[in-house]
């Protein structure tokens, strides 16, 4: 073994809080400073209005739940973000409508005529247009975004990190961070599972045994057929899609060259990736907007099938 093999595993510190707003004063954010402020205002608005009304003992106890309110709002978090935000989108949430169909125009109601068991049809809700953040593929399979630019799609396969030696797995990460270090906008990767059965692959071998030429071959398919059956039967098995989409504001010519810049960087951490065109794009968006269907395998690796050539 050589003297690389037995050098440690490199280990990098990455910080929860790496997102986290600067602190502008009194370990405050802008946003925090912004609230506190004009809750303050208005509570001092309110004091001058009726300073000669209210006693100053009720207005203190009235402003006491106001400020810790506003100071609850602004320092609380919930599911990684300010209270504020989570607040405001939950409240856009309770507005949206919860259907939506796709329609290039606003929802037209139903004629007055129509009846319902809830009544006449014009005050049933109405459906929302679908407004995708995708306009659509271009020639080069780059997703068209509209005013925010446009992303390619790159499909990357897996690396057996833990079967490494630490020198390799040292490699391999840092050929990662250059990847990360060179990137000058945001890139996102997704990775999808999806579960496989091989019972059905068992079940062809098993119905086209007897017609192998000899009793050898048969004897092998059937036995191969028993091994996929029990691993079907045992493990859990899953097959992993890996897609990273990196995105550009710029002219889609600089997208282009960042995902193949991307597909260079991934190489050389010794992953297998290639540039989806536009029909594989389309598809990996179509698997994203319906997960329940599973993830569909780019035409470059399809799933395996049996074919009459290669039945053994």
């Amino acid at each position: 073994m050589s003297r690389r093999d037995d050098e440690a595993p490199m280990r990098a510190r990455v910080p929860a809080d790496v997102e986290r707003a600067d602190r502008v004063a009194f370990g405050l954010t802008a946003r925090q400073l912004v609230i506190l402020t004009i809750t303050g205002l208005v509570l001092y608005a309110a004091w001058t209005a009726l300073v000669r009304v209210v006693p100053p003992l009720v207005f203190a106890a009235c402003c006491v739940p106001i400020l810790g309110a506003a100071f609850f709002l602004a320092v609380g978090r919930r599911d990684g973000i300010g209270l504020d935000v989570w607040l405001l989108a939950a409240w856009r949430h309770r507005r949206a409508p919860r259907q939506l169909v796709p329609s290039e125009g606003p929802i037209t109601p139903a004629p007055a005529w129509v009846t319902t068991t809830r009544g006449p049809g014009d005050r049933l809700p109405l459906p929302a247009p679908l407004r995708l953040p995708a306009k659509g593929i271009t020639a080069d399979g780059l997703v068209d975004l509209g005013p925010d630019g446009t992303t390619g799609l790159v499909a990357a396969s897996t690396v057996a990190f833990g079967l490494r030696t630490p020198a390799e797995q040292n490699g391999l990460v840092a050929g990662f961070a250059r990847w990360l270090h060179s990137l000058d906008g945001p890139a996102q990767i997704l990775v999808r599972a999806q579960r496989v059965d091989l019972t059905h692959l068992g079940d062809r071998l098993a119905s086209r045994a007897p017609s192998l030429p000899h009793p050898a071959l048969e004897d092998a398919a059937h036995s191969h057929a028993e091994f996929l059956d029990d691993l079907a039967a045992r493990r859990e098995l899953l097959h992993r899609h890996v897609t990273v989409a990196v995105r550009s504001t710029r002219s889609p010519g600089n997208t282009t060259h960042q995902t193949a810049e991307t597909v260079r960087a991934l190489s050389g951490c010794e992953v297998a990736a290639r540039v989806l065109d536009p029909l594989d794009a389309a598809a990996t968006l179509a698997g994203a907007l319906n997960p329940s269907a599973g993830p569909s395998p780019p035409r470059g690796r399809p799933v395996p099938e049996l074919d009459e050539s290669e039945e053994l």
